[in-house]
């Protein structure tokens, strides 16, 4: 018998081996039912994907409380904060255009605002330590009108509340920062930001049902799931625009920049599949979109422009971003270097959908591949 001959059945067996150590596709359905089976009143939207194919894509609850309609996937939600990642974009289109650079003044493009020194980077990654502009506009703003980013850049120019730290310092969310960076994208486009939006990222990618939309214009969507809260008093949820301490979403109606993007999870999906590609902008771009800033002590702040970062021990980079709005909870979690993608959209505030998100990110990531 030869050599190679006498060593093939051992050859044979340590792939066998091997292959048994190595984790099988699993299917999760089971796994994700029976995590929202402990919270039988949750109401949103989950899709799961693996290399863009929707593993897992399944409603529960109701758009609509009051009438008892039941949500499905094509379901159109608040994203809330996970608009910021949009506002950036626009930012790095008009970089890659050669429109404005990341290090410009901020005052280049809104003179007369009291806080020198800060950049549009600064804007893009939360490092600018600038005071919030929704607490002016709440002490000082007349509420029988609606206010839009014109307004609370004249009021913060008015009030000029203190900055919180020098620009580059620390890391420090800010609404105000992307509020900002909408209007530079008006300014330096000299377009309407909602208008750029839709010519630029919404229609190209195809996002039927992705907008900014007015009150008026989200009540005439058939499938609008509106946002709601349970009333404990009363014994059940009570849409989140009927409380007095939640109307700031009415009278900063026109704001841009921050939120108030509305879609589904079928449209955020096509949005993670052009973010691996080079339709809205090149590779080299997105890489400094999800790289972490350096604070001035040297040390990383963690996002970088839109994109909350983090390393998965077994998938490798992730990038996600969280948004919270009166009644609304929403997530995306893009795993980029295994193209796995969660994204969670919730209507009625559910006490636990921060254990949902979890859990749903310890199945996701518990295997490298995953079936339906």
């Amino acid at each position: 018998m030869k050599p190679f001959t006498k060593l093939l059945p051992l050859f044979l067996l340590g792939i066998l081996f091997l292959s048994s150590c190595r984790k099988k596709p699993v299917s999760i359905t089971r796994q994700i039912d029976t995590l929202f089976s402990s919270a039988p009143d949750f109401s949103g939207v989950l899709l799961i994907a693996e290399k863009g194919k929707p593993v897992y894509h399944k409603a529960f609850g109701f758009e609509d409380f009051d009438k008892q309609k039941k949500t499905d996937t094509t379901s159109v939600f608040e994203l809330a904060s996970v608009s910021k990642q949009f506002t950036a974009m626009t930012i790095m289109m008009l970089k890659e255009r050669g429109k404005l650079n990341y290090d410009d003044s901020v005052a280049k493009y809104i003179p007369g605002l009291p806080y020198p020194g800060v950049t549009i980077r600064h804007l893009l990654n939360h490092t600018s330590g600038l005071p919030d502009y929704q607490e002016v506009m709440e002490k000082n703003w007349d509420k029988s009108k609606v206010a839009g980013n014109d307004d609370n850049i004249e009021y913060l120019i008015k009030y000029r509340p203190l900055k919180h730290f020098r620009p580059g310092r620390a890391y420090e969310y800010s609404n105000t920062g992307y509020m900002l960076l909408a209007s530079i994208t008006e300014k330096v486009a000299q377009q309407d930001f909602i208008d750029f939006c839709r010519e630029n990222i919404f229609t190209p990618l195809q996002m039927t049902t992705t907008n900014i939309r007015l009150q008026r214009e989200k009540a005439q969507l058939p499938n609008m799931a509106w946002g709601y809260i349970y009333k404990r008093d009363k014994h059940r949820y009570v849409r989140a625009d009927s409380f007095p301490k939640y109307n700031y979403t009415i009278w900063l109606g026109h704001r841009t920049g921050p939120g108030r993007i509305s879609s589904t999870t079928a449209d955020l999906l096509k949005w993670d599949r052009a973010l691996y590609t080079e339709k809205l902008v090149k590779k080299a771009t997105l890489e400094e979109a999800f790289t972490a800033a350096k604070l001035k002590n040297g040390l990383p702040s963690l996002y970088g422009f839109g994109w909350a970062l983090e390393t998965h021990p077994l998938l490798g980079r992730v990038v996600r971003h969280s948004g919270n709005n009166p009644g609304y909870r929403t997530h995306i979690i893009r795993y980029i270097d295994a193209d796995k993608t969660i994204i969670l959209l919730c209507n009625n505030e559910h006490k636990k959908y921060q254990e949902i998100v979890k859990g749903v990110e310890q199945i996701v990531g518990s295997y490298r591949e995953i079936t339906p």
